[in-house]
């Protein structure tokens, strides 16, 4: 068994979203190696109905030219939460779980081998996150403030996490890394 490990592009303001603002500030090597690191130890990716639609296409059509994730993304099998889909066919390895069930996450945990990577995927994150589903939320927290957009943690929401690491790059990014609140 191994960790649900959840990466998000952020804004100061906490919005996520299509991460179009993040094309201003370019990933340096430490970023690269961050994220690297992240995924390095997955053996799955767990995707969002959205973000698996609109990765899919993204990922399937480069090359390790492109992107030296590009193998990551194609080749890990990747679980799609959804409760409308009724396949996950068009991105290689796909598969489909099903709608939001925390018992079924759990599950799912508790059956990898490995480490079970997460980005984007802002609907179940924020569900995976209030049933207590994440062990560790990397933010990369761009300078940015968008004013409006999709939270990550919307208006009324109470969510106490413990700060594991923090990280800042040459680009004005810095990476926060947080888990579960001790008691």
């Amino acid at each position: 068994m191994g960790a649900i490990k959840v990466h998000e592009f952020i804004t100061l303001d906490g919005c996520i979203g299509a991460p179009m603002w993040t094309f201003d500030y370019p990933f340096t090597d430490e970023m690269t190696a961050s994220v690297g690191a992240l995924t390095g130890t997955a053996t799955a990716l767990l995707f969002g109905r959205t973000t698996w639609v609109e990765m899919g296409p993204a990922w399937s059509s480069r090359s390790m030219a492109d992107d030296p994730g590009v193998p990551f993304f194609n080749n890990t099998a990747k679980y799609v939460v959804s409760s409308t889909l009724t396949s996950a066919e068009g991105w290689n390895n796909s598969h489909l779980l099903g709608g939001y069930d925390a018992d079924a996450i759990r599950t799912f945990k508790t059956d990898n081998e490995g480490d079970v990577y997460v980005s984007g995927s802002g609907t179940l994150v924020r569900a995976m996150l209030a049933d207590g589903l994440v062990d560790e939320l990397h933010l990369f927290v761009y300078p940015v403030a968008l004013g409006t957009g999709p939270k990550l943690f919307p208006e009324g929401t109470e969510n106490t996490l413990s700060l594991l690491g923090c990280e800042s790059y040459t680009n004005q990014v810095v990476h926060l890394t947080y888990g579960p609140r001790s008691a």
